[in-house]
C-alpha cells in the first residue's frame, strides 16, 4: 500500500526560480526514507507541504486516507498555561472521549436507564478502549518520557517557558504517544543526547508506520532509513540503501557519468578537427561532408559535465612544535553549583597525540568540565597542570565575534593580522567567496559562524584542540571538511560531541560523565558500546544459587557431615569462580584494544570456565549423595 504520492510538484518563492522542480517519487507503508540534499534544496519545504503548512504551484500530493501525519520540526501552539503534561496528555484526547462516554454510559446503568443499544455501546467502547491502549497508557507515558529524558519536573513547567529543544522533546513524545501512521522527522536528533538518540532508534525500529527522515546524523540515517530520496535541482534522485550506501553509489554515478563526458569530449574534438581540416583543404564534396559532421557533433553535445560534491578544505592547523609526552593532568577535581553536583574526585592524565571523547547526557556538566579546563570557570576543588609547551585552540558550541558588525574579510584582517590576500585564500578554502567575504558576520547562520572560527583556529599554531559540538549546526558536507581537518590534525584532541559519526572516526579514548563522576575507557566508540553491552548483559545474568534441599531425615554422623562441609566448601568455590569471570568480563572490555593483553586474559577466561564447570559437576554429585 502507497502511503505517500508525489507527482511533479512544483514550488517557487520568486517568479521563474523553482525551488521544486518536478519532484516525483512514492512512499509505501512502513518505509523508512532518507530525504538528502544540499542545505536549501526544498527538503523542509516539501515537509511542510505534505502537512499543509505550504501550498504549492503545481502537481499532486496524496496521502493514504485515514492516514495520521506528524512533523517534529512543526512545535503547535497550546494554549497560555498549558503544561507539559497537558501537552504530553494531548495525545490521549481520543482515549479520554472514549473515557468519558463509558463514565456516562456506567452511570445511566447504574441509575437502571438501561437498554440494548447502550449495553451494545459500552460493550464496543470497552473493547475500543482495551485495543487502542487505554489501560496501558500511564506505562507508556512513563516509558516514552523516560527515554527522551523528559522528567518529572519538567512535566510541570509551562510549555512555553521550554527551550526551542525543550519544546521538540516534548513535541516527539506527544507524536510518539498519539501513534502517527507516518512520521515526518525534521534533524529529529539535533536535541537530543546519545543515550535519548539511541532510545529513538531503538522506537523506530519496532515503530510499524512510515517514517520520512531529514538528518545530518549520518550515524542516525544509517541505522534508521532504508532508501533515499536526494533533492538535486528540485527533483528526486532515488538510491536504494542507507546513508553510506548513498555515499559509495553517489560517487560511483558521479565517475560513470564523468567517463561518459570526457569519452563523449574526446570523440566532438576528433570529429572537429576534421571537419576543419575538410573545411581547409577539400573539394565542395568534403565541404558537404564536413557540413554533416558539424550537425552530427551538435546531436552529440547531449551530457553536461558532471559536478561532483563540494570540493573539500585545502588547509590544515598550523600545529605548533610539542615537546614531552605530558599534555595536561587534573588532580581531585570537583565543581557543583548550589546543591547540584557536576563532578567530584576527577583525576586524569593526557599525553600528547590522545584523542578524546567527552561523553554524556544533557545537563551532566560537560561544557562546564571544558570551561574550566579553558580557565574560563574555576574549580571548587583540584587543579589542572597544563605541560609547558601547551597552546590550545577552542571551537565553542555557540561561537560568538567580538565585533559582528565587521565583515568577514574584516575580522580576519584585524584579528587575524594577514595580508588581504592571504584572507581572501582562507575565506575561499572555506567556501566563502566572491562577494560573500563582504558580508557581515552578524548576517552568518550558525553553522556558517562556526566554519569562519575554524577557519581562523587553523591558521595558529595550536597543539591542543578543544571542540564542543563541532558539528551541531553544519550540515554533510561542513562536516565532513572539519573532519578532514582534524583529521589531518597531530596534535591532542578533546571534544564534546553527539554525532557518533565523528566520535567513532576519532575518539581512542572515551571520558564518560555520570552521576558525578567521570570513567576513563581507553578504545573506540564501538570497544565502548561493547562494553556497555556487556556489563548490561552480566547484569541481566542471574548469580549461581544452589537449588534448596528438601528436609530430610537425620542420618547418623560421620560421612554425611562430610558430605556437607565438602558440598558447602563446593559453593563458595563456585562463588569465587563466578566473581573471577565477572572481573575477567570487564578487563577484557577494558583492554578491547590492546591485542596481547587481551589474549592473556582469553587464556585466563578458558581455564575460569574449565574450572567453573567442574565445579558444578563436583556440587551435583555431593548433592547427590547427600540426597542419598
Amino acid at each position: 500500500m502507497i502511503d505517500i504520492t508525489v507527482q511533479n510538484l512544483i514550488k517557487s518563492f520568486e517568479v521563474g526560480d523553482n525551488l521544486l522542480d518536478g519532484l516525483t517519487f512514492q512512499v509505501d507503508s512502513g518505509e523508512r526514507v532518507g530525504i538528502l540534499g544540499k542545505n536549501g534544496c526544498g527538503k523542509t519545504t516539501l515537509f511542510k507541504i505534505l502537512t499543509g503548512e505550504y501550498d504549492y504551484d503545481e502537481g499532486v500530493i496524496s496521502i493514504a486516507p485515514g492516514k495520521k501525519l506528524g512533523l517534529i520540526s512543526q512545535i503547535p501552539v497550546y494554549p497560555d498555561g498549558a503544561t507539559v503534561e497537558d501537552v504530553l496528555d494531548s495525545a490521549f484526547a481520543r482515549l479520554h472521549k472514549m473515557e468519558e462516554e463509558m463514565e456516562e454510559l456506567t452511570a445511566q446503568m447504574s441509575a437502571g436507564q438501561t437498554d440494548k443499544a447502550a449495553l451494545n455501546r459500552y460493550d464496543q467502547l470497552t473493547q475500543r478502549f482495551q485495543t487502542e491502549g487505554g489501560y496501558d497508557a500511564p506505562v507508556r507515558l512513563g516509558k516514552v518520557c523516560n527515554g527522551l529524558d523528559i522528567s518529572q519536573e519538567m512535566r510541570t513547567q509551562l510549555f512555553d517557558q521550554l527551550s526551542g529543544g525543550e519544546k521538540t522533546r516534548v513535541n516527539l513524545a506527544r507524536l510518539i504517544l498519539e501513534d502517527t501512521d507516518i512520521l515526518l522527522l525534521d534533524e529529529p536528533t539535533n536535541h537530543l543526547d546519545l543515550r535519548a538518540t539511541e532510545w529513538l532508534e531503538e522506537y523506530l525500529d519496532s515503530f510499524k508506520g512510515t517514517v520520512l527522515a531529514i538528518s545530518h546524523d549520518r550515524y542516525f540515517l544509517d541505522r534508521v532509513v532504508k532508501r533515499v530520496v536526494e533533492i538535486d535541482a528540485g527533483r528526486a534522485v532515488f538510491y536504494s540503501g542507507n546513508y553510506s550506501f548513498y555515499v559509495v553509489e553517489k560517487e560511483r554515478r558521479y565517475q560513470e557519468r564523468l567517463r561518459q563526458y570526457e569519452k563523449e569530449q574526446a570523440k566532438i574534438a576528433q570529429l572537429t578537427a576534421t571537419a576543419t581540416l575538410m573545411h581547409q583543404h577539400g573539394t565542395e564534396k568534403l565541404h558537404k561532408t564536413a557540413f554533416a559532421m558539424e550537425k552530427r557533433i551538435e546531436r552529440m553535445r547531449t551530457t553536461d559535465r558532471p559536478v561532483s560534491r563540494e570540493r573539500a578544505m585545502t588547509v590544515g592547523f598550523g600545529e605548533r612544535d610539542f615537546f614531552g609526552d605530558e599534555m595536561f593532568t587534573i588532580s581531585r577535581l570537583s565543581k557543583s553549583f548550589g546543591e547540584r553536583k557536576l563532578f567530584s574526585g576527577v583525576d586524569l592524565e593526557v599525553l600528547g597525540g590522545e584523542r578524546i571523547a567527552l561523553l554524556g547526557d544533557n545537563g551532566t556538566g560537560k561544557s562546564t568540565f571544558i570551561k574550566i579546563l579553558l580557565d574560563e570557570e574555576p574549580p571548587d576543588t583540584g587543579y589542572i597542570h597544563f605541560g609547558p609547551t601547551v597552546r590550545p585552540g577552542y571551537l565553542p558550541q555557540i561561537v560568538t565575534f567580538d565585533h559582528p558588525e565587521r565583515s568577514l574579510l574584516d575580522t580576519l584582517l584585524w584579528e587575524d593580522n594577514c595580508t588581504a590576500q592571504e584572507a581572501r585564500d582562507r575565506l575561499g578554502a572555506f567556501r566563502f567567496r566572491g562577494e560573500d567575504v563582504f558580508k557581515p558576520v552578524i548576517a552568518l547562520s550558525g553553522g556558517e559562524r562556526s566554519r569562519l572560527k575554524l577557519c581562523q583556529l587553523m591558521a595558529k599554531r595550536i597543539n591542543l584542540l578543544i571542540l564542543d559540538e563541532p558539528t551541531n549546526h553544519l550540515d554533510i558536507a561542513s562536516r565532513e571538511w572539519i573532519e578532514q581537518a582534524v583529521e589531518d590534525f597531530e596534535g591532542t584532541l578533546l571534544f564534546v560531541s553527539h554525532d557518533r559519526y565523528f566520535i567513532n572516526r576519532f575518539a581512542t579514548r572515551i571520558w564518560f560523565l555520570e552521576d558525578g563522576k567521570i570513567t576513563d575507557f581507553k578504545g573506540t566508540y564501538e570497544d565502548w558500546q561493547r562494553k556497555k553491552a556487556r556489563e548490561a548483559e552480566l547484569r541481566s545474568v542471574p548469580r549461581f544459587q544452589p537449588e534448596p534441599k528438601k528436609p530430610k531425615k537425620e542420618k547418623p554422623s560421620g560421612g554425611t557431615k562430610q558430605v556437607e562441609k565438602e558440598l558447602r566448601a563446593v559453593e563458595r568455590q563456585i562463588q569465587k569462580l563466578e566473581d573471577a569471570a565477572a572481573g575477567l568480563e570487564a578487563e577484557m572490555a577494558e583492554h578491547a584494544a590492546d591485542y596481547q593483553r587481551l589474549q592473556e586474559l582469553m587464556e585466563q577466561q578458558t581455564e575460569n570456565e574449565k574450572a567453573l564447570t567442574e565445579a558444578y559437576q563436583r556440587w551435583e554429585t555431593l548433592s547427590e549423595q547427600l540426597e542419598g
